[in-house]
């Protein structure tokens, strides 16, 4: 076990009314919380008030939290449903926030979908983007597949064996999170110190 608690965040990556991924972001999150290991904190992107006539890093000042998280962060958990294969715009855009921030960082990915593939496409159009901003991705998917038969209307989880599934997923991921913080500290990069 690390020294100190992993700071992992989590987003949920969708604005969407009725979205039935907020089921899932809830209860992974409660997941993260149950864990000695990890230090969550939750973010939606609903509370992102991006402005219509800016864009990217050079507006990060106005969401100074999400900075401090990141910047903080060891990891970071992605839940994001699949919309005609791909990520909602408004992630994209909260993402787009940071750059340098992200460098040499875990990230894990929920992925949901209301089809049979459990937001598998999302996940595969997010990994070359993440890429890019320097997180390093898990193996470890997280897939809920028919995510409203997974979930009752009070939120709860009605699949058992996802219990098992979690665990597994937020292991791999503090495994990468837990060696990436060392790499960080002890390796020296042009990136960080």
């Amino acid at each position: 076990m690390p020294e100190t608690r992993l700071a992992i965040p989590l987003i949920l990556g969708t604005n969407r009314q009725s979205r039935a991924s907020e089921s899932a972001a809830k209860w992974v999150f409660s997941k993260m919380k149950e864990r000695s290991d990890i230090e969550p904190l939750y973010f939606d992107v609903r509370d992102f008030d991006l402005p219509h006539d800016d864009y990217g890093t050079g507006i990060a000042h106005l969401f100074p939290d999400w900075r401090d998280a990141i910047i903080k962060a060891d990891a970071l958990v992605i839940v994001t449903p699949e919309y005609n294969h791909g990520y909602p715009g408004i992630l994209k855009s909260v993402l787009d926030l940071l750059l340098k921030e992200y460098i040499h960082k875990a990230v894990a990915f929920v992925g949901v979908s209301a089809g049979p593939w459990g937001g598998t496409r999302v996940i595969e159009a997010m990994v070359t983007m993440v890429r890019e901003l320097g997180l390093a991705p898990t193996f470890t998917d997280l897939n809920f597949p028919g995510v409203v038969s997974k979930f009752n209307e009070a939120g709860e989880l009605l699949d058992e064996a996802y219990v098992k599934r979690v665990a597994g997923f937020l292991d791999e991921l503090a495994w990468m999170a837990t060696t990436l913080r060392w790499g960080r500290n002890n390796v020296a990069s042009k990136f960080h110190q």
